[in-house]
Parts: structure tokens; sequence; C-alpha cells
């Protein structure tokens, strides 16, 4: 008897984790790849966003117009051209700044600090007659990091750059 009781139990627990995994691996997916393009739309173009920071980044600039066009290409069926796009983007970099987000108990010293990029944006959108879609706006995203930043600021540019083109393209495309 003591044998089929702890069977039961033994039973009962597989089945109660197996609920437990199943119930945290249920979950709403939302995908906003493709947006809301009009489908009359079919190319794109970006303009070099200059960046007028007074602390510059060499590479950022060219991170994030890259970025930019990699976003649209791969989340839309656009085709990239040069100049006068369906969809046009342009804009400028007008904040790249690395500030403390954290103090160290007892000293003086950032124990985390916080890059912030924020871009300029300039949407046109060439199929919409009413200027309703047009968009003049900024957008900022930071990473807070430990350390020096020279040895990260590659890798939290590509980061920051990331988050920074989905907002624009969910922006241009979602309505967000």
């Amino acid at each position: 008897m003591f044998r089929n009781k702890m069977k039961g139990n033994f039973i009962a627990y597989i089945f109660a984790a197996l609920l437990i995994f199943t119930i945290q691996g249920c979950g709403v997916k939302y995908s906003l790849g493709g947006g809301t393009i009009p489908e009359d739309m079919k190319t794109y173009s970006v303009e070099i966003f200059e960046n007028i920071s007074p602390f510059v980044s060499a590479t950022l600039s060219q991170t994030f117009t890259e970025g930019l066009k990699e976003r649209i290409r791969t989340q839309s069926k656009l085709s990239q051209v040069n100049q006068d796009g369906d969809a046009m983007f342009s804009g400028v970099i007008t904040n790249y700044a690395i500030t403390p987000a954290a103090v160290e108990a007892g000293t003086d010293r950032a124990a985390l600090n916080r890059l912030s990029i924020t871009v300029k944006v300039k949407y046109v959108n060439r199929k919409d007659e009413t200027g309703e879609s047009d968009f003049e706006e900024s957008f900022t995203q930071f990473k807070e990091f430990r350390g020096e930043v020279s040895t990260q600021e590659m890798t939290l540019n590509q980061d920051i750059v990331k988050m920074l083109t989905e907002d624009v393209f969910n922006r241009a495309f979602n309505n967000w």
C-alpha cells in the first residue's frame, strides 16, 4: 500500500511539473514584421544620418544609417533606392552621451554608466498625399554598462541602434 501511495504521489508530482512547464511556455507572441505598409509603396530611401552631437562616436553615423536600411530591408518587402523612395528617411544624430546611472557606495565613482543616443528622424511617405503619415520626431534609447566605455562602445552602439531602428520602423509603418 505504501508503494502504491508513493507511486501515486510521484505521478502527481510529474503531472504538476508538466502542467507548470506548459503554462509557463504558453504566451501570446506578437509579430510586427511588415507592419501596415501601403500596397502601392514599393521603395524606400535612407539618407546618411550625420552625427551633430557634441560628443561624437566615429562610426555611429554609418552604423545607424546602415542599421535603418537593414531593418527596413529585412522587415518589409520594400526595395531600397538611393534617393526619392516612396518612403524617405533622413535626419541627424543629435545626442551621444555617457552619464552615471548609479554611484558606487562610499565613493564618488560611477558603479554603472548609461550610454544614450538620440536621433532626429524625418519620414516622408510620398504615397500619402495628405501628409498625415509624415513625421519629424526624436527617438532616444540607452544601455547601461559597467567599466570603461572604450572596451564596450561598439557593442553598446549596435544594441542601441537596434532599439532605435525598431522604434523608427514601428513609428513609420505601424503608427506607434
